[in-house]
């Protein structure tokens, strides 16, 4: 009996270690902290190392907030720094900048390539290894090829043309998902969007950007949820962005059932009447199981409310991560019905490509994308300003 349990729990291994491997191929960073500090949470919390200081949080918002005292800091917000924010021409120049990683690998390797004025099918392929590199995929780099060379191959052709005509293939790819998140407020009932993602893909400052827009933009109240109870540092900074927008916010303690965090916070929501309630979730892909399980148990309590929600299931990716986000998004289809995808972290990666393998591959709508950490650096997708970006011409 013995010898079974033990060739039973090998194969269980064998099975997490196989997922692990999908998860978070070899070569690629970490996607998330690690979670063995479990055990360690109530007693030696700063050590640990899952709070963050408060100016660790402050640090990551837009403008650090300053004393009474100092009158002269008040006036930043107001500068240059921001002049051109909200406007589409300085939103894409800021797009541009942020995927500048992405585009220099990218439009380097087209300078490497035309060396000659026609274009063979040397260079084609070579030209397909450039987009491959940029995270496009093998399946999606071949499509765009294959689109770019169809009336060009054997003709002369500049670099400037080369860049032109891919962009196009690529907004072709990219159109179709192009479509910003709609609030649709249900009568008596908030329009209630469940977010999800691997630990460190942005989950948190992806809500509380959102939440600034539909609060100081729109003029709708919203309600957070910090269903992941597990962390409490998530939760701590989710309350400073629910507080910073002016928005509520609502959760129990470290620890609690997530599920009851969702069912609750919708209950307080209706009764005040909210337009729109986000609930955050937790992100641990290396406990799949559990993590499946506790998804599923939120949205079950969330249908004996209403078998409509959650409206949408938002599915946020870091960038960073290249090839990998094609797992993520594998495996939590896996879990949920992802409604859209947010893709951040543009700005710091030049895997940039993974997003029109995305939209290839899956065709998920891609509701908004993440250039910085300003608090109005989350912007609804643009697919033929993103696609000109990643090529360096000038959009």
């Amino acid at each position: 009996m013995a010898f079974w349990r033990k060739k039973k729990n090998v194969k269980v291994q064998e099975q997490d270690a196989a997922d692990q491997e999908l998860l978070q191929p070899e070569g690629e960073p970490s996607i998330e902290p690690s979670t063995d500090y479990e055990a360690e949470l109530d007693s030696d919390p700063m050590k640990s190392g899952i709070y963050k200081k408060d100016n660790d949080v402050i640090a990551e918002l837009d403008v650090t907030p300053t004393p009474d005292s100092v009158p002269e800091f008040e006036t930043v917000k107001d500068t240059d720094l921001d002049a051109d924010h909200s406007d589409e021409g300085g939103w894409l120049s800021r797009m541009a900048s942020g995927l500048g990683k992405s585009s220099n690998k990218i439009t380097q390797g087209l300078s490497d390539i035309i060396t000659k004025s026609k274009l063979d099918q040397d260079a084609l392929d070579a030209l397909e290894e450039v987009l491959i590199m940029a995270d496009l995929g093998p399946a999606t780099a071949a499509k765009v090829i294959e689109d770019f060379s169809k009336d060009r191959f054997g003709k002369d052709i500049s670099e400037e043309e080369i860049k032109q005509a891919l962009a196009d293939s690529m907004t072709e790819i990219l159109e179709p998902v192009a479509k910003p998140l709609t609030i649709d407020k249900p009568d008596n009932a908030p329009y209630v969007i469940l977010v999800c993602g691997v630990n460190g893909a942005g989950k948190t400052t992806t809500i509380g950007k959102y939440t600034n827009q539909l609060v100081k933009e729109q003029g709708k109240s919203v309600m957070i949820a910090a269903a992941d109870t597990f962390r409490a540092a998530a939760i701590e900074q989710l309350k400073v962005w629910a507080d910073r927008s002016g928005a509520k916010f609502f959760t129990k303690d470290v620890g609690s059932d997530a599920a009851a965090v969702a069912y609750e916070a919708y209950e307080q929501a209706v009764k005040d009447n909210v337009d729109v309630l986000f609930i955050d979730t937790a992100g641990r892909l290396q406990n799949k199981a559990n993590l499946m399980e506790e998804l599923g148990k939120i949205i079950r309590v969330l249908k004996k409310k209403d078998e409509s929600i959650p409206h949408s299931t938002l599915l946020v990716l870091d960038s960073t991560t290249g090839q990998n986000a094609y797992s993520q998004v594998t495996k939590f289809k896996e879990m949920v019905d992802i409604s859209g995808l947010i893709v951040t972290k543009l700005d710091g990666s030049a895997k940039g490509g993974v997003l029109v393998g995305l939209a290839d591959q899956f065709g998920i709508p891609v509701h908004a994308i993440g250039i910085g950490e300003a608090i109005d650096d989350l912007r609804a997708f643009n697919a033929r300003g993103y696609a000109g970006s990643l090529m360096g011409l000038d959009t």
